[in-house]
């Protein structure tokens, strides 16, 4: 199976990507002893991979077809820069066999498989087909050439709804849609072939039996060129949502000691149809009692450091070693399973606004120190700019402990010490999800969190008392630091008065809308606030961990607060709040937008109409289509109503706030 590939020592390496991965991949290779270069885009001039590596080339436009899925131009970089081997990290060109061959075309050592293992085992349906030769249980679908709605409708019918449309090519969760009906089927191959060859540049469909409660199971394995191939335990990612991962951990909780060598032998089995050499996942889907191949990564995965905690093993170093043509340093009887890990995805995304992805400069940047058990892999730092134009994954939070249930404990910690503000994230979403009851008694599959998903983006809580006394404590502590002061003492930037008391009057809003009145009472004796008619005594004072120390009644308890302009973000023992200050003296200028507003959420290309002028539309009926961050919106109508205009057409790239449809609303 094995074409020709070049296998020798580097002194300098170049990271064909961006973002997590790039700086995960930087750190292992300057470990080393390597040189690095990355590459970026003119998005990504001042990205955190940019600033860590030795060097960096300029690949062209934000666009990734223009950058980073340029392959003449990633082979160009490294040329300029003296570059001998390519990293490809994952996403992007990772998985196209054409990058792999240029790299060898250009005397570049690939850090990867070979173009013809890629071939073979990154189409979806070509491992499937290999797989059956192999003997290795398989999900029933189809995977032919013939790719003709009519073929696919048939294949659909055979197979028996509901089943799964998948990009052939795809991953992520993109280019996959579950169909229920053969009155979906149409639709939904159109939207996934699209989204398919927006992400991958090729559109190619299978079609496979939805397994009903699933469970998603995967094993990493990597092989070296002297014919060694090993498998380093499973990880289970069954908390997905749209397809894509959000939690994953290593090793399964399903499995038991026995279905782990069966899985694992599979897999290795698997891997072996085609000498595989490098890096690779073998991923399963399991229906409580049976699992299946669904396909093979030829890639390093996002999830990766999870194996890494329970064995020890580096595998970036491991990849690059097998690329130095060495042989693997470990037998499979040499690896050992230590404890649980458990990885949560943090992403630039707002869980109540079904996900949407959030742009926009990162002002504060806050995570947890990676001690006890805790591990993060970023991407990004306070002052960083979210583009539209990538994945929007900012970092993972990654816990080990010597016990499943430990390492949810730490992990939950880690995330309720992260802040990242400027824009919205997933962490509150994540740390719902780790605490759920269910996860922790593993008591999921795959369509879990969409089932849950009400109770796991509960409405926000609106403020207690301590939170108040947090607002007010951190506005004067703001106003303090600003005229020089040296502690939080409210006198300090009220005026202290030896005789007499004076007041001032502070006004939040909470997320739901309302307001909370508070008023200070400060001078000769301690300082009070007032809330309603509750009169409570309150200091405040520096405390440690980026926050203060706040005594309300007696009661100390540790506040974390960031404040961006009129905002204020609070972390409490209750938990998060955000609160709005109604500064008297600043002014609001906040815009107000209304839900009939047809505007574009986010920048991002229309890629479908979905409606004609002049249409009666219900409440809900998709209007267009967006692709934003690699993925596709659908915006709809926000009333039953009559579609008056589009002010937009397919291919059109939009800005943020952009109007592109007019609704009428039906008359009463």
């Amino acid at each position: 199976m094995q074409r020709a590939k070049l296998y020798r020592r580097f002194r300098t390496l170049l990271i064909a990507n961006r973002g997590e991965i790039a700086c995960r991949v930087i750190r292992s290779a300057r470990a080393m002893g390597l040189r690095t270069v990355a590459v970026y885009s003119e998005a990504d001039r001042d990205a955190m991979h940019v600033a860590m590596a030795d060097e960096a080339v300029l690949l062209g436009p934000a666009r990734a077809r223009d950058s980073y899925l340029n392959i003449e131009r990633v082979i160009e970089a490294a040329k300029k820069s003296g570059a001998e081997a390519v990293h490809p990290g994952y996403g992007f060109l990772s998985e196209n066999a054409e990058f792999a061959q240029a790299c060898l075309d250009a005397g570049l050592v690939f850090v990867g498989p070979t173009a013809a293992m890629m071939t073979a085992m990154g189409s979806k349906s070509g491992s499937k087909f290999l797989m059956e030769q192999a003997g290795v249980p398989l999900v029933p679908g189809y995977h032919g050439e013939a790719q003709d709605e009519a073929t696919l409708s048939e294949a659909a019918d055979k197979i028996g709804f509901p089943v799964l449309v998948k990009a052939s090519a795809g991953g992520g969760g993109r280019g996959m849609r579950i169909v229920r009906s053969d009155a979906e089927l149409a639709a939904a191959i159109t939207s996934a072939k699209r989204e398919a060859k927006a992400a991958f540049g090729n559109d190619r469909m299978l079609i496979e039996k939805f397994v009903q409660n699933p469970r998603h199971i995967e094993v990493q394995v990597i092989g070296d060129s002297h014919g060694n191939l090993l498998s380093l335990f499973e990880r289970e990612c069954t908390l997905q949502r749209r397809h894509q991962k959000v939690i994953e951990e290593a090793p399964s909780p399903t499995l038991d000691a026995t279905q782990r060598e069966t899985v694992c032998a599979a897999a290795r089995k698997a891997a072996a149809a085609v000498d595989y050499v490098g890096a690779g996942t073998i991923e399963f889907v399991s229906d409580g009692k049976d699992v299946f191949f669904i396909e093979m990564n030829t890639r390093l995965q996002v999830e990766h450091p999870v194996t890494e905690l329970i064995t020890g093993i580096d595998l970036v170093e491991w990849q690059l070693r097998v690329a130095f043509g060495e042989a693997l340093p470990l037998k499979q009887d040499e690896i050992k399973l230590n404890g649980h890990a458990i990885e949560a995805r943090v992403y630039a995304e707002n869980p109540h606004k079904n996900f949407m992805p959030s742009v926009g400069q990162i002002r504060t940047w806050r995570m947890p120190e990676a001690l006890d058990g805790l591990r993060i892999d970023a991407g990004y730092r306070e002052g960083d700019a979210v583009s539209p134009h990538y994945d929007a994954m900012l970092a993972k939070v990654i816990a080990w402990a010597p016990t499943r249930n430990e390492a949810i404990d730490r992990l939950n910690r880690g995330l309720e010490q992260a802040d990242v503000r400027g824009i919205v994230t997933n962490i509150p979403f994540l740390s719902a999800l780790v605490t759920h009851r269910d996860v922790r008694a593993n008591a999921i599959d795959t369509g879990f969190i969409e089932r849950e998903l009400t109770n796991l983006t509960p409405a926000p809580a609106a403020p207690h008392d301590l939170e108040l006394c947090a607002a007010v404590a951190a506005i004067l502590g703001e106003e303090a630091k600003a005229a020089g002061a040296e502690a939080l003492s409210p006198w300090r930037t009220a005026g202290w008065m030896p005789v007499g008391r004076r007041q001032r009057g502070f006004t939040f809003r909470d997320r739901q809308g309302a307001e909370h009145q508070i008023t200070l009472t400060y001078g000769n004796g301690p300082a009070t606030l007032s809330i309603g008619e509750r009169e409570l005594a309150f200091a405040s004072s520096a405390g440690t961990a980026g926050g203060f120390d706040l005594r309300v009644h007696g009661m100390k308890s540790h506040v974390v607060a960031v404040i961006e302009g009129h905002e204020l973000y609070l972390r409490t023992r209750n938990g998060r709040f955000d609160l709005h200050w109604v500064d008297p003296f600043g002014g609001e200028t906040e815009e107000q937008v209304g839900e009939d507003k047809i505007v574009a959420p986010l920048p991002g290309t229309v890629v479908a109409l979905l409606a004609e002028v002049g249409a009666t539309l219900e409440k809900g009926a998709p209007i267009l289509t967006l692709e934003v961050m690699k993925m596709e919106q659908t915006l709809r109508a926000p009333f039953a109503g009559v579609l008056k205009a589009i002010k937009c057409k397919v291919g059109d790239i939009v800005g943020e706030g952009v109007e592109l449809a007019e609704v009428e609303p039906v008359a009463a």
